[in-house]
């Protein structure tokens, strides 16, 4: 099965953290929500409070993961950046060429540890500065090149979660649970 760890650190954006961790978890993927704060209760931007379920002082390492992903949100992009083992584990989990993502402001943070060089990548509209001369701005909903997948904003966390459960589970499998949380419906309203 695969395993992804999500980011939390206080000052994230709700939907674009607890979106595509429910549409993961749909497909039977091991998500595990990590806080950088020192407790398992991390506060939104908009003042939701989330359990986290693991705490990061407490993983010796991310080796096993499939995926690490980074919810958005001011200033929880910014804190997430300014965690050295949040850095660290994304440096490693890209030199070993395994996936990892980013939604809204939170690709800066990819960007920040070098990540996106070279890479397409999109980022919440007017924080293009933000992803570095070494990135090509898309300015899509959902980028993905090569192992590197970015998010636009919270309008793009559904598909964005599509896209990240895509690299685990069959075309027919995902088609199945956007169906069956009617995103079909959203996409011909």
């Amino acid at each position: 099965m695969a395993k992804v760890y999500e980011f939390l650190a206080n000052g994230f954006e709700e939907v674009e953290a607890l979106a595509p961790v429910d549409i993961l978890r749909r497909g039977g993927i091991e998500v595990k929500m990590v806080s950088v704060t020192g407790s398992n209760l991390v506060e939104s931007s908009h003042g939701v409070v989330v359990k986290a379920d693991l705490l990061f002082e407490n993983i010796t390492d991310f080796s096993d993961a499939d995926l690490l992903m980074l919810p958005g949100g001011m200033p929880g992009s910014k804190n997430l950046n300014e965690h050295e083992g949040v850095r660290n584990a994304l440096k490693a989990q890209f030199e070993k060429g395994k996936r990892v993502a980013a939604i809204c402001a939170a690709p800066l943070v990819l960007a920040s540890v070098g990540l996106l060089k070279g890479k397409k990548a999109t980022i919440y509209p007017g924080m293009e500065s933000y992803l570095g001369e070494d990135a090509e701005y898309t300015g899509a909903l959902v980028q993905e090149d090569e192992n590197v997948t970015t998010g636009a904003g919270p309008a793009a966390s559904f598909p964005y979660g599509y896209q990240l459960l895509s690299y685990f589970l069959p075309a027919e499998k995902v088609e199945e649970i956007k169906k069956g949380m009617i995103y079909d419906r959203l996409l011909n309203s």
